[in-house]
């Protein structure tokens, strides 16, 4: 017996549940590539990109998933033989140095705690010692989704200004544009990547680069520039060039309408929405915690991410039959735990097209499996929830 059948609810940290919106822009016909429509929505994606990058810099849009963007950011402004410095606090910058690392980077780790976001003192720390400025990147992931950290990126530009560094600084804001501020410009970011599955809340297969004058600068000297990537084919005069060939057309009519779904929306608004859905799970987890079988992640309260929460299980257990249970009893698929918390833990996702019912509604299943598993929990937590958004989103 279950009480599966209906809507499932995908809570996972990517991808996420697509808007129906959405999903009807992209129930259309083909189009011509080259001229009209598809090139005045290309045009208005990578202006409103900038919108949600907060940048006045560059755009670009590629047909790949966030590995991509990835993999473009470096070979753009990188060439083989440079140094790049990576900011542990998960598993995503480590895979972003692996990548460089391949592409005949040489990559330095700045070594992190798998429950605490990246030390900006750390951070200044090394710097101030490269004097001869061999580092010629900084790596670093705003959210990294398997700690569930939120790093302090403004903070770590501070830590590169305080110690004289001409270090570009790279950052990774797949799990976090979108979901909460992001501020490119403002906090000195020369270079950002995202994903469409995310915050963007379109389907996965378009990865995004936001790049500033510093990286565009340093680009005309890259030496690992590979036609796909390379961003000045993807200026060039034709609009098929902005995709080195054939457009991800039925991707660039999702994106269209998910970018004006946050734009209706207000982006303050998408990043208060998902402020107050995430500080829900956390007083969930916070109560089920109590009993000593389940602990966050993150230990330090302010550097948990607002889009995903990643919950330990403790004395050994093995979340599977808990993942199990809420998938083929209730319909909820909750986050496996990835990297250092494989086989350790679960994550729920809070990101991208979320209301109270979806938040509420997985909460729930995560209790009732608690329960009928014989998991040692605190009581209430779905209670917990509820009385924060209560007194949180006023009539």
């Amino acid at each position: 017996m279950t009480v599966r059948n209906g809507r499932e609810f995908l809570s996972i940290p990517g991808p996420t549940t697509v808007p129906d919106e959405v999903l009807s822009a992209m129930h259309r016909p083909a189009i011509e590539i080259y001229s009209g429509a598809l090139e005045d929505i290309t045009t208005s994606c990578l202006e409103d990109l900038r919108r949600v990058f907060r940048t006045r810099g560059r755009t670009y849009i590629y047909a790949a998933n966030g590995h991509g963007a990835w993999e473009a950011a470096l070979v753009n402004v990188l060439s083989r033989g440079d140094k790049v410095l990576v900011l542990e606090s998960g598993i995503f910058a480590l895979g972003w140095g692996e990548m460089a690392a391949m592409l005949g980077v040489e990559v330095e780790r700045l070594p992190g705690d798998w429950r605490r976001a990246v030390d900006p003192a750390a951070v200044e720390a090394r710097l101030r010692e490269d004097k001869a400025g061999e580092i010629k990147a900084v790596l670093v992931v705003q959210v990294d989704t398997a700690s569930a950290v939120v790093n302090d990126i403004p903070a770590i530009r501070k830590a590169m200004d305080a110690a004289g560094h001409p270090a570009l600084l790279m950052a990774d804001a797949i799990a976090s544009l979108g979901t909460m501020v992001f501020e490119m410009d403002d906090w000195g970011v020369d270079v950002a990547v995202t994903g469409s599955q995310k915050g963007l809340m379109t389907p996965p297969g378009l990865s995004f680069v936001a790049a500033g004058d510093k990286a565009v600068a340093a680009h005309q000297n890259a030496g690992l520039r590979t036609r796909y990537w390379d961003w000045t084919v993807r200026e060039g005069d034709l609009h098929y060039h902005k995709y080195c060939g054939t457009p991800p057309e039925h991707m660039l009519f999702a994106l269209r309408k998910a970018l004006d779904l946050l734009f209706e929306e207000g982006l303050e608004n998408v990043f208060e929405r998902h402020r107050l859905l995430a500080e829900a799970v956390r007083r969930a987890v916070g109560v089920w915690a109590k009993d000593g079988a389940l602990e966050f992640n993150v230990t330090e309260p302010a550097e948990r991410a607002d889009a995903v929460t990643t919950v330990l299980m403790n004395d050994g257990r093995d979340p599977k039959s808990l993942l199990d249970y809420c998938d083929r009893k209730c319909g909820v698929v909750l986050g496996i735990g990835i990297g250092d918390s494989s086989g350790k833990a679960f994550r729920i996702a809070h990101m991208g097209h979320i209301n109270a019912p979806m938040i509420l509604g997985t909460l729930g299943v995560v209790e009732i499996g608690l329960g009928a598993l014989g998991i040692p929990h605190g009581k209430g937590g779905v209670q917990a929830a509820i009385d924060w958004l209560a007194q949180s989103v006023p009539a």
